[in-house]
């Protein structure tokens, strides 16, 4: 019994962390996105650390946590990606692009 609770206990785990794992398999923003650019400018110019080094390489904090959303909003989602963040609905989305950027940690 012992040997098969550790494994159900690091599967469950792995599961429940799934949203941050994950997000290292983000689709690229396409070159231009509207969307994407809005959301770094607004970013960089709201709050602090936007551009020191995230975990990700080659991305700035607020390019990451940009790429987090664009990639975790809605695929009808038509408005400000950083906005939305902020927003109620946008409350959890912020939490996983926050962890994934490791900005605010």
């Amino acid at each position: 019994m012992t040997r098969l609770f550790l494994p159900a206990i690091l599967i469950a785990i792995s599961f429940s962390a799934q949203p941050v794992f994950a997000a290292e398999e983000y689709n690229e923003v396409p070159s231009g996105d509207k969307q994407y650019k809005n959301c770094k400018i607004y970013s960089m110019n709201k709050w602090e650390g936007g551009g020191e080094s995230s975990p990700i390489p080659g991305q700035s904090k607020a390019e990451a946590f940009c790429t987090c959303l664009w990639n975790e909003t809605p695929e009808d989602f038509s408005g400000g990606l950083a906005k939305f963040s902020e927003s109620a609905m946008g409350v959890k989305v912020n939490a996983i692009c926050e962890r994934y950027s490791n900005w605010g940690y």
